[in-house]
C-alpha cells in the first residue's frame, strides 16, 4: 500500500495537486464560501489524473507486476492522501477561528457560511462525492475524464448552495454556530460528514475496482 502511494507520488502526480492543498486556507475568508476551497482541492487531483493520462500511467501501472485492482487502489490512495492533506488545513483554520479569532468583527458579522465543525463535515461530504463521481467515473473506461469532472463541478456546486442556504432557514440556524456554540451538534455533524464520506469512498473504490477489470486497456 506504501509503494502504490510512493509510486503515485512520485511518478504520477502533477505539482498542482500539492500546490492546491493550500486551498484549504480558503476557511479563513470571511463573507466567502468557504466550501469552495474544498472544491479547489479537486481540481488539484484531477490535474494529477490529467498528466497520468497524457504519460499513459494506467497502462504503464497495469503492465507493473501487480493486480489490476492495485492500479485503482493507487488512485484512490493518492486522492485520500491529498484529501486529508487539505482537511488538515481546513481544520487547523477552523480552529484559529472558533478560538483565537472567535470575536473577529468580520467573522462575527459574516452573511456566509461559519468555517465550524459542520462546515469541516461538508467538505468531508464533497471529498466523497468526488470519489463517488470523478474516480468512480474515470475508471469506466481509465482514459476518459471529462464528463464525471462536468458532473462533479454540478453535483458538488449545487451541495455548496444547499449548505449555504440552510442557515438561512430559522429552525435550522444552528447549523452555522460559531465558536464554542452548540458544539455537541457541530460535532455530530462533523461525525456524520465524515461517516458519508468513508461510505462514498469505500462505494465508489468497490465499483471501480468492478469497472477495471472489465476495462480493455
Amino acid at each position: 500500500m506504501v509503494n502504490l502511494l510512493k509510486k503515485e507520488i512520485k511518478l504520477s502526480s502533477s505539482v498542482l495537486s500539492f500546490l492546491f492543498i493550500a486551498f484549504g486556507l480558503m476557511f479563513f475568508i470571511p463573507g466567502y464560501p468557504v466550501l469552495c476551497g474544498a472544491f479547489f482541492v479537486t481540481l488539484g487531483i484531477f490535474q494529477s489524473f490529467q498528466y497520468a493520462r497524457e504519460a499513459n500511467d494506467i497502462v504503464f501501472s497495469a503492465l507493473l507486476p501487480i493486480a489490476k485492482t492495485d492500479v485503482v487502489k493507487g488512485k484512490f490512495l493518492f486522492s485520500c492522501f491529498i484529501e486529508l492533506c487539505s482537511f488538515a488545513v481546513m481544520a487547523a483554520a477552523t480552529a484559529v477561528r472558533m478560538t483565537l479569532l472567535a470575536d473577529a468583527k468580520p467573522y462575527v458579522n459574516n452573511a456566509m457560511m461559519n468555517a465550524n465543525l459542520f462546515a469541516l463535515g461538508c467538505a468531508l461530504v464533497i471529498f466523497g462525492l468526488f470519489n463517488l463521481i470523478f474516480l468512480n467515473g474515470f475508471f469506466k473506461t481509465a482514459y476518459k475524464f471529462g464528463k464525471p469532472f462536468v458532473t462533479h463541478i454540478i453535483v458538488t456546486f449545487v451541495f455548496i448552495f444547499i449548505c449555504e442556504a440552510l442557515h438561512h432557514i430559522p429552525p435550522l440556524k444552528a447549523v452555522n454556530s460559531f465558536g464554542s456554540e452548540n458544539i455537541g451538534l457541530q460535532l455530530i455533524l462533523l461525525a456524520a460528514g465524515a461517516l458519508c464520506s468513508i461510505i462514498l469512498t469505500a462505494v465508489a473504490y468497490k465499483s471501480a475496482c468492478k469497472r477495471f477489470e472489465k476495462t480493455d486497456l
